[in-house]
């Protein structure tokens, strides 16, 4: 596994967790840390999101 797919990795099961907590306990860690829709946050949350796309390819890869 590449390091970029190690990295994707990590902030999938980090949007992951947020989502679980969210669900559960109405508590978004990402905003509590970074603060509501900060700079910072969006960055989280793009960051996220992408490594999301990039897992679809994670899925179909062989290796």
């Amino acid at each position: 596994m590449k390091i970029i797919d190690k990295i994707a990795l990590a902030l999938i099961v980090i949007g992951a967790i947020n989502w679980g907590l969210i669900g559960f306990f109405n508590f978004n860690l990402v905003s509590a840390i970074f603060g509501e829709m900060s700079i910072l946050s969006r960055i989280i949350y793009a960051l996220v999101g992408i490594s999301g796309l990039w897992g679809i390819k994670l899925l179909f890869d062989n290796d």
